[in-house]
C-alpha cells in the first residue's frame, strides 16, 4: 500500500512539471494521500494532525531565517548596496568568462561562511543581478549559483552540513573534509569547463553602458552604501550566528535608506513586507523583488513538506522500505543504492538535514565502514536536496535571486557528484577492488 500512495503523489508531482502547475497542488495532493493512509491504518484525525505539527515544528527556526532573507534581499535593493556592486562590477567583469566566475566565486564565500542560504542572500543575489544587467541567461547563472552555494556547504569546515555527516558517522571533521576533496576533484573540474564553454557559447551584448545613469538617477551610490553587504561578510567569518548576522544587515539596511537615500519610513517598511520596487521600467527590469512576499510561497512549500515528515515518523510509513533497500544493494552497489535512496528521501522530506538522516538511517546496515558511509553521504543527501524542486535546499536560493526551477537543470556540479560515485562504485565492483566491501 505504501509504494502505492508514493507511486500517486509522483504522479501528481510529474503532472505539475508537465503542465506548469504550482508545485504547491502537488505538496496539497501528497498531503491528502498521506493523510488518508494514515487514518486507513487506524490513527485518529487529532493524531494525524499533531503528526503534522510535529514535522512543521522542527523547521520552525529555519522560517524565520527566510522571512529574513525577503527583507534583506529588498533592503540591500533600497540602500543601493546592490547597485552600487553592479555599478563597480560590470566596469571589468567580461561577458564570456561570467558564468565561470559566478561558480567560483560562489563557491568560494559558500567555503568561507558555510551556509548555503547565507551565500545565496549576498554574493548569489548580487551575481543574478549582474547577470540580468549584462543580459546573460538566468538559466546559466542560477545554475552555477546552486553549484557554488553547495560546494561550500558540503565540505566547508563551517558547515552544518559537514558536522552533521560527522556527528552521524563518527568521522573527525577535517578527515572528513580531505576524503570529501578527493571524490568532489573531477566533478569540480568538470563543471567549471561545462560553465566556461557555456559563457562562450551564449555572450550576450553587455547591457552595461547606461547602466551608470540609470542608477544615478535613482541613488546616491558611496562606500556607505556598501556597509550591509561589508557587514555580512565580517560577521560571518567572526563566526556569529546567521540569523543575529541578517538583522544587524538590515538594520544597516534601514539606517542607509534613510539617512542616505532619503527614504521615508512607510516606504522602508513596505520594502521590507513586498519588495524593492523601482520607479521607472528600465531600473525595475534589473532590480524588483525582495520582501517579505516574496518568501510566501516557499514558506507554504516547506510548510507541507516538513507535515510530510512528522506523518512518516508517526505512521512508521518507511519501514517497509528497509527491506527494498537492502535488495538493491546486493543487485548493485552500495553507493548506488545510497544515491537512491538519498533521492527518493529528499522527495518525502523536502529538507536536507532530514535526507541526510533517513538516508543514514537506511543505508547503516549496508555499510561497514563509517570513512566510506561518511563519503556517501556528502555525494548523495548533501547534493540532491538542491535538485528537487519542492525541497528546502532548492526553493529558497531559487525563491532568493527570483530564478525559474528549470535552473537546476544546469546546477552541473550537483549532478556530476553523485553520478562519478555511481560509475567509481560499479567500476571497483567489477574490478573487485578491496577498498569496497563485496555485497
Amino acid at each position: 500500500m505504501e509504494f502505492v500512495v508514493f507511486g500517486l503523489f509522483a504522479c501528481s508531482l510529474l503532472l505539475c512539471v508537465a503542465f506548469n502547475q504550482s508545485i504547491l497542488l502537488a505538496l496539497a495532493f501528497g498531503y491528502m494521500l498521506f493523510f488518508m493512509y494514515g487514518l486507513k491504518k487506524g490513527h485518529a484525525v487529532h493524531e494525524m494532525l499533531r503528526f503534522s505539527w510535529q514535522g512543521i515544528r522542527q523547521i520552525k527556526g529555519m522560517l524565520f531565517i527566510f522571512i529574513l532573507i525577503g527583507m534583506m534581499t529588498g533592503i540591500w535593493r533600497a540602500a543601493g548596496t546592490i547597485p552600487m556592486i553592479i555599478d563597480v562590477a560590470t566596469g571589468f567583469l567580461v561577458p564570456a568568462i561570467f558564468i565561470i566566475v559566478v561558480f567560483l566565486l560562489n563557491c568560494l564565500v559558500s567555503v568561507l561562511t558555510g551556509t548555503a542560504f547565507g551565500t545565496v542572500a549576498t554574493i548569489g543575489v548580487i551575481c543574478m543581478t549582474i547577470g540580468n544587467v549584462m543580459g546573460e541567461n538566468p538559466l546559466f547563472v542560477a545554475g552555477a549559483i546552486l553549484s557554488g552555494i553547495y560546494f561550500g556547504d558540503r565540505c566547508s569546515p563551517m558547515s552544518t552540513s559537514a558536522l552533521l555527516v560527522c556527528e552521524l558517522t563518527h568521522m573527525k571533521l577535517f578527515e572528513h573534509i580531505r576524503q570529501m576533496i578527493k571524490t568532489a576533484a573531477i566533478p569540480f573540474a568538470l563543471t567549471s569547463v561545462i560553465y566556461i564553454v557555456l559563457g562562450f557559447i551564449h555572450t550576450p551584448e553587455a547591457k552595461t553602458t547606461h547602466v551608470t545613469a540609470i542608477f544615478d538617477d535613482s541613488f546616491v551610490l558611496n562606500g556607505y552604501t556598501l556597509i550591509p553587504a561589508a557587514l555580512i561578510f565580517v560577521l560571518l567569518l567572526l563566526k556569529i550566528k546567521i540569523k543575529q548576522t541578517m538583522l544587524i544587515s538590515i538594520l544597516s539596511g534601514i539606517i542607509i535608506c534613510f539617512v542616505v537615500q532619503k527614504m521615508s519610513f512607510t516606504d522602508i517598511a513596505a520594502t521590507l513586507w513586498s519588495g524593492y520596487i523601482a520607479d521607472n521600467l528600465q531600473l525595475g527590469a534589473m532590480l524588483d523583488g525582495g520582501g517579505i512576499l516574496s518568501m510566501v510561497n516557499v514558506i507554504a512549500i516547506i510548510c507541507l513538506s516538513s507535515s510530510y515528515f512528522g506523518i512518516f515518523n508517526g505512521t512508521n510509513m518507511l519501514e517497509s522500505i528497509q527491506h527494498s533497500v537492502e535488495a538493491l544493494a546486493h543487485k548493485t552497489t552500495n553507493f548506488f543504492t545510497g544515491t537512491i535512496v538519498a533521492i527518493v528521501a529528499v522527495m518525502i522530506s523536502c529538507n536536507q538535514t532530514l535526507a541526510v538522516m533517513l538516508t543514514y538511517q537506511l543505508n547503516k546496515d549496508i555499510y561497514h565502514d563509517d570513512k566510506k558511509t561518511a563519503s556517501m553521504l556528502a555525494d548523495t543527501a548533501i547534493v540532491i536536496p538542491p535538485l528537487v524542486p519542492w525541497s528546502i535546499a532548492c526553493a529558497v536560493p531559487l525563491a532568493a535571486v527570483d530564478a525559474p526551477v528549470t535552473s537546476i537543470l544546469f546546477a552541473c556540479y550537483l549532478y556530476l557528484l553523485p553520478l562519478a560515485g555511481i560509475i567509481r562504485s560499479f567500476y571497483m565492483k567489477k574490478h573487485a577492488i578491496p577498498a569496497l566491501k563485496p555485497l
